[in-house]
């Protein structure tokens, strides 16, 4: 369950600072008559979300009869949800200092045409991440099917991240959102490679990949399917002690090789000539020590 509770936690608080710059934007410039507008759009945004998870889940249980249908469809919605996560986690680690002025841009845009652009500005800016959550979230609870957990702890994540999101707004709470975004998007790639091989699994099971018989390894004697921390593992990251050839490949050969990419050290912009040394890197170095991206700052309003 605490991969589900991770999902809501990670997408939940990137809509919630979404909003978040949207609404200090609009108090800021001093355009509150827009507020049901953006509110409007987030709500429809989080409607539409709620019924895409719902009709995926539909499509699975009642619209697909053979068993082998339903692996399929099931396997497919892995790899997709996979393809989801890591763009996801590189998007965010790329756009995080300047996600604000961009949001900031468009609603400007969207005020000079009216009423139905900033709802639909708000709209936009929060359906990629409640569609984002539907898929993964299919895909990361296969595992606990007919069991409620993995919906209640996806519930609490989001829950953990509007609360976050609110603390932030009203400066009640600084956290460095640069570290946060790097350990849960560290965390997320094990968990995306945890669907990856569940995929795989159900690949095999619907005949489409070989092997379903062919086990890397059985260490059952050492890692009880029974016991916390082997239902802790698989929940979290599909870590089972008898997995397939292709399943073991399938999570090594993601993980790896996606970690290293995302944990090396992100490049450095040229020093600064010494002409703006005193005045452009002092702001940037306040910045970085303070909240580690643009996205919080953003979101606390101007007190008078």
């Amino acid at each position: 369950m605490f991969a589900t509770y991770l999902i809501g936690l990670r997408e939940g608080l990137e809509a919630t600072l979404v909003v978040s710059i949207l609404v200090a934007f609009l108090v800021k410039s001093q355009r509150r008559d827009r507020l049901p507008q953006v509110w409007a759009g987030v709500g429809l945004a989080v409607a539409l979300s709620v019924l895409f998870g719902w009709l995926i889940e539909y499509t699975s249980t009642s619209l697909l009869a053979r068993s082998e249908d339903r692996e399929l469809f099931e396997a497919i919605t892995s790899v997709a949800a996979v393809v989801f996560v890591t763009w996801m986690i590189f998007w965010m680690r790329r756009a995080a200092r300047s996600i604000a002025g961009e949001l900031r841009g468009k609603l400007t845009e969207a005020l000079a045409v009216g009423s139905l652009a900033v709802a639909g500005m708000a709209f936009l800016a929060v359906i990629r991440e409640g569609l984002e959550t539907a898929l993964i979230f299919y895909s990361a609870a296969q595992g606990a099917a007919g069991d409620s957990g993995p919906l209640l702890a996806l519930i609490g994540g989001i829950v953990t991240a509007v609360v976050l999101g609110v603390l932030l707004y009203a400066s009640a709470l600084r956290i460095n959102l640069s570290k946060f975004f790097t350990w849960t998007g560290a965390l997320l790639i094990l968990v995306a490679a945890g669907i990856l091989k569940y995929g795989v699994h159900d690949f095999q099971e619907a005949g489409v990949l070989p092997g379903l018989n062919d086990l890397a390894f059985d260490i059952t004697g050492t890692l009880d399917p029974s016991t916390w921390y082997a239902a802790l593992l698989a929940g979290m990251f599909n870590v089972t002690p008898a997995p397939t050839v292709l399943e073991t490949i399938a999570w090594v050969g993601y993980a790896v090789p996606v970690l290293l990419l995302f944990l090396r050290p992100a490049r450095r912009k040229p020093a600064p000539t010494a002409a703006t040394t005193g005045t452009d890197t002092g702001t940037e170095r306040g910045a970085d020590t303070d909240t580690g991206t643009e996205a919080e700052a953003a979101t606390t309003p101007q007190r008078a």
